[in-house]
């Protein structure tokens, strides 16, 4: 069902739960005194299990709308519902970091609105709705950064804000140029006009908004914030930040892919295919040499962004497996990737590798974790990476993107040495007495822990159930 005219309030729920839990939750932090700001997390865990069951039913209901800018379709409801589930694991993970912080409730608050922006970027079938969507899913991410007020998260801030506003500015002049070639802003008017729109007016206004959506993503070019965000900020914000808004910054750009540009003036697969390759061989580049786990981390996201960006490529494929790889690779990416910081998360004090030596002695269950998470981003089977990889691969293969496939397995093999940096001290003999600052054991967190432990397994049951979940997509 298509309505143009008219809205749906019940298919809009998620958003509007989202809006207004964040709108509690500031209120109800101001009145609460800080010993007792859980309360303020119980409510948003409340909110947020009661957003994922209206988008569940959301999708169940299978109704589509396309309304004010706004679609809500297959591609909505399983990005509600990976938003979701990512933002409930963050403030999950948060609960622990921020405890008794002067601004608790505040970082509840930032991470709903971010939340929420990214929803409306994956949803935006406009080009007004995807700037103002743009700033929303940015603008409380600059303040989650800095939240800690330390020197690390000032300058990861810093960063992060100014090289947003610089491609945010590209966007909106992206949209001034679309608008003066097209003469609307709204995608289906521009699939009729653009084609017959001049050229150069066309690629440079594309360019500039798949800048902004690149920053938002964490790809080349706009992935410079990522290590110092990723070091700097608390871990939770560091978990959030480089994995929610890339589902929303890449489903927007699938989006308008598939809804505008496949027949303009210009080779969208091959700018798409030249921006996956450079961001997952020089994230993993970055990678390979890095002795700090957040800032490996970070440069892993990059090349994740990179496989990711091979379903974008793939969008004129005839086989139909590009949306559903990308939107399961999405959801796999993101629970994954969450597990792997969440035991970040429950060893606040392990900042290097080498103090994860021993951690299988000391801590079973978080190593394991960890072990399935970090294999899983490699593509092992039978994790749900391991068969999001595999069909966005095919897709690309669809699409006649064999170099790109090959350049793909070439970079996701020559991955398997930065993690295994990182997986095989795990198991070796924990240190009989301090060395140094690095073989210290560190104190950890139960939640995270517990956490962490959920999402592996959770990879695990993807993996295995992905012949349903992509027949759902």
């Amino acid at each position: 069902m298509s309505m143009t005219g008219h809205v749906d309030p019940a298919m809009l729920v998620p958003e509007i739960v989202l809006a207004l839990a964040a709108v509690a939750a500031l209120l109800l932090g101001g009145w609460t005194p800080r010993r007792r700001q859980w309360t303020v997390r119980l409510c948003v865990v409340a909110a947020l299990l009661g957003a994922l069951a209206a988008a569940l039913a959301a999708w169940v209901r299978s109704g589509d709308m396309v309304t004010g800018g706004f679609a809500v379709d297959v591609g909505t409801h399983a990005v509600r519902v990976a938003v979701l589930v990512g933002v409930l694991v963050a403030v999950l993970l948060a609960g622990d970091s921020f405890s008794g912080h002067p601004r608790e409730s505040e970082s509840y608050v930032l991470l709903l609105l971010g939340a929420l922006g990214t929803v409306a970027l994956a949803g935006a079938s406009d080009l007004l709705v995807l700037a103002a969507a743009y700033l929303l899913a940015s603008i409380p991410l600059y303040a989650l950064t800095g939240l800690t007020r330390d020197s690390g998260g000032t300058e990861g801030a810093l960063k992060f804000y100014l090289l947003g506003a610089m491609l945010g500015i590209l966007l909106l002049t992206g949209t001034a140029l679309l608008l003066g070639a097209g003469g609307a802003t709204d995608y289906a008017t521009l699939a009729g006009t653009l084609p017959d729109a001049p050229r150069a007016l066309v690629a440079a206004g594309t360019v500039a908004v798949l800048a902004g959506l690149l920053f938002k993503a964490g790809g080349v070019p706009g992935h410079f914030w990522a290590p110092d965000v990723t070091e700097g900020a608390p871990a939770p914000v560091a978990a959030f930040v480089t994995t929610v808004p890339k589902i929303g910054a890449l489903v927007a750009l699938y989006r308008w892919g598939d809804e505008v540009l496949t027949r303009a003036p210009l080779d969208w697969a091959l700018l798409c295919a030249l921006l996956a390759a450079a961001s997952m061989t020089l994230g993993n580049l970055g990678a390979f040499f890095q002795t700090d786990a957040r800032r490996l981390l970070a440069y892993s996201t990059i090349s994740q962004v990179g496989y990711l960006l091979m379903a974008v490529a793939a969008v004129g494929g005839t086989a139909g497996l590009a949306r559903p790889g990308l939107l399961f690779y999405l959801a796999a990416y993101a629970v994954t990737n969450l597990g792997a910081f969440a035991v970040v998360c429950s060893l606040p004090a392990a900042r290097s590798l080498e103090q994860y030596t021993g951690l299988f002695h000391r801590r079973p269950w978080s190593a394991l974790s960890l072990v399935v998470c970090l294999l899983g981003l490699v593509g092992t089977p039978p994790t749900a990476v391991f068969v999001g990889k595999l069909t966005v691969f095919t897709a690309a293969l669809d699409a006649g993107l064999v170099w790109l496939v090959v350049l793909a397995a070439v970079n996701t093999v020559a991955s398997l040495f930065y993690y295994l940096r990182w997986v095989l001290p795990l198991f070796r003999p924990a240190p009989t007495a301090p060395v140094g600052a690095g073989a210290t054991p560190v104190p950890g967190r139960r939640t995270g822990t517990g956490v962490a432990l959920t999402l592996a397994a959770l990879s695990l049951a993807m993996g295995v159930l992905a012949g349903p979940l992509l027949g759902v997509l």
